[in-house]
């Protein structure tokens, strides 16, 4: 299993990261307490440790915004939370392998984020092209949702478990076994990230995988 800290926006956010050794990080791009210009996040980016993936969060994002942030390095896969689409999905992966094909540089990673609902019918909803879904229970709320609607659900494709994840409930969020967990307002305090918290959030899923 794997875990993902989401919102980072200041240098002290990539020094506890690189001790807490995350298997991805999130840069907020769309409008949000915790958004990053371009500039910013390739400061924080460059800062960050070898081995950790750096996702761009976006909302109907122009493509071109998110490939040229592909592009110049900053992020390695996008995180999609707005309404894009297959066709969507399919132009900005064909769009982020074109120009960097000389590079032999593979297409970028989508992660699509889908909401449940109170019936099966959002399952329709998950593009066939992402590479992966993340399930939350709404943008930014930080609230859980009823994780029991997934209990018996087979996904086709790798899942982010997301939407109130914290210390004091990522053991009950393991047990559904996500692909990865990921964590944003359940990593801070008072709204900014808290060092013990993400180094505790990271531990635990690490003995998890023991």
């Amino acid at each position: 299993m794997r875990i993902k800290i989401c919102g980072l926006f200041r240098g002290e956010d990539i020094d506890f990261v690189n001790e807490a050794r995350p298997d991805y990080i999130g840069f907020v791009f769309a409008q949000s307490s915790r958004q990053v210009s371009a500039p910013l996040a390739q400061h924080l980016r460059f800062r960050l440790a070898d081995g950790i993936v750096p996702v761009g969060v976006f909302v109907n994002a122009p493509i071109a915004m998110i490939t040229e942030l592909y592009h110049n390095g900053i992020i390695s896969a996008a995180q999609l939370h707005g309404n894009e689409d297959d066709s969507y999905i399919v132009q900005l992966k064909k769009l982020s392998e074109t120009r960097i094909r000389e590079k032999k540089t593979q297409a970028i990673k989508v992660i699509k984020t889908v909401f449940p609902a109170s019936t099966g019918s959002w399952l329709k909803s998950i593009p066939a092209n992402a590479d992966y879904i993340l399930i939350d229970s709404g943008a930014g709320s930080g609230k859980t949702f009823d994780w029991k609607k997934l209990s018996s659900v087979k996904f086709k494709k790798p899942w982010f478990l997301a939407g109130g994840v914290s210390p004091k409930n990522i053991k009950e969020a393991m047990t559904l076994n996500p692909f990865a967990i990921d964590v944003s307002s359940g990593a801070e305090t008072d709204g900014i990230k808290d060092r013990e918290k993400i180094l505790q959030l990271v531990k635990t899923v690490r003995q998890g995988n023991i």
